[in-house]
């Protein structure tokens, strides 16, 4: 802000005031401002397109470029639109240099001309912008047929009367300020004029003997005496104080009922313009579809004759089918037949070969003998083992009949001992 401040005041150059500055930026701003009210901005570009509502400086001063050049590229592309032109609204990644072009283009061929870099409008503010902005609107309001009308101004009414009759009670510039400066009371304070003092003034001067005050008024032009860098440098000073904070609060019902009424008033403007859409898309779709069943209609009539031989064809080809179906079947049920025949004959031959291979060949033969050699070895060994598992059975016997010999001789001993001395003792 203190940039572009200091660049008006630059190029004012030095025979003007500090004035030139918020006449240069920001008055125009505000006129642009007050033209687009008038071609309905806020109804056919910020409802519609979706954009929010420009402040009094939004254009003068640099506060986001990227969202700036866009909103500044969509309201010049508008306003070439209410102008007569036909363009296409930009789109925010769209080349910003091919949209400058663009509008630049369209500026130049409706004779004004252009004095600055084109360069400048990236930033989306500035002396340019508001520039093309001015350009633009002006020829919108002639293509509406828009004209201003001559002011009409109040008829004067009484308190008007009142004033001009203290007019004369007027003090002097220098005696109002002391009297500003004593009345504040502290620098962090906000400076105010105190107006009933100044009215009580007239009859406190005429006590004293100041009543000629009003005679000694100043009938000539004030002319600033400030200089320009200490304006610059109060302006800097001053600068960060005047930025103005609001902060919304979403948990207000007035900010619910202003967002449903936005909402409202969005969907009934969306619903109108998409019921018109769709309203066309069905006419359209409608006469397609007429056409389509008028064309198949003038097709079937054409190919009539050529459907009813596909038909006859296609009926041949049916019962062709249908006997190639029936041949291929006896075909399949004699093939397996032959296989089966075909397996017995080979089995059949196997046998008669093996059989006549039998009988020339003496292998056979040499085979039997040598399995009836390999029987009688295996005879003579055996009857070696039964002989010898017999000896040992009858040495086995032999041993159990002595043992038993033996031990009945020792009974017999021992009953004879026994009963003999069993006698003796009866003896005795």
């Amino acid at each position: 802000m203190v940039e572009e401040i200091g660049r008006s005041v630059g190029t004012a150059g030095d025979g003007g005031g500090p004035g030139t500055v918020y006449e240069s930026l920001f008055g125009l701003m505000e006129t642009i401002l007050d033209r687009l009210r008038i071609l309905g901005y806020e109804r056919d570009f910020v409802r519609r397109q979706g954009f929010k509502s420009l402040s009094r400086h939004y254009f003068a001063v640099p506060t986001n470029p990227g969202e700036q050049f866009f909103q500044f590229s969509s309201l010049a592309v508008w306003l070439l639109n209410l102008s007569g032109k036909r363009l296409d609204m930009p789109n925010e990644y769209d080349d910003p240099n091919a949209t400058i072009t663009l509008i630049l283009e369209q500026l130049r061929s409706s004779g004004s001309s252009i004095q600055f870099p084109p360069a400048r409008l990236k930033s989306g503010c500035g002396e340019p912008v508001l520039y093309v902005l001015d350009q633009l609107s002006a020829a919108a309001l002639i293509a509406r047929g828009f004209q201003w009308q001559p002011p009409e101004y109040p008829e004067p009414e009484e308190e008007d009367e009142i004033i001009q009759m203290e007019d004369p009670a007027e003090l002097k510039i220098d005696k109002i300020e002391d009297d500003d400066i004593a009345v504040s009371g502290d620098d962090d304070e906000e400076n105010f004029l105190d107006l009933e003092g100044l009215r009580r003034l007239p009859a406190m001067g005429g006590s004293d003997g100041t009543g000629d005050v009003a005679s000694n008024k100043r009938e000539e032009m004030m002319e600033s005496s400030t200089d320009v860098s200490e304006w610059r440098l109060e302006v800097e000073r001053v600068t960060p104080s005047l930025k103005v904070h609001i902060r919304s609060d979403n948990k207000d019902w007035r900010t619910h009922v202003d967002s449903m009424h936005q909402h409202s008033t969005s969907i009934d403007t969306s619903l109108t313009e998409t019921k018109g859409y769709l309203d066309k898309l069905h006419s359209e779709i409608t006469r397609t579809l007429e056409k389509i069943g008028s064309r198949e209609k003038y097709l079937n009539n054409q190919l009539d004759h050529l459907l009813s031989d596909f038909r006859a064809a296609k009926d041949r080809l049916a019962e062709a089918r249908e006997r190639y179906r029936q041949a291929s079947g006896g075909v399949t049920d004699r093939s397996r037949s032959l296989a089966e025949i075909s397996e017995q004959l080979d089995r059949v031959k196997l046998e008669m070969e093996e059989r006549g291979s039998s009988m020339t060949d003496g292998a056979p033969l040499v085979k039997i003998k040598q399995s009836l050699t390999r029987l009688k070895h295996e005879i003579i060994q055996m009857n070696i083992r039964i002989g010898v598992l017999q000896h040992i059975l009858l040495q086995a016997k032999l041993k159990e009949r002595a043992l038993m010999t033996r031990d009945a001789h020792q009974i017999v001993s021992e009953n004879e001992v026994k009963y003999g001395r069993q006698a003796s003792l009866t003896t005795l």
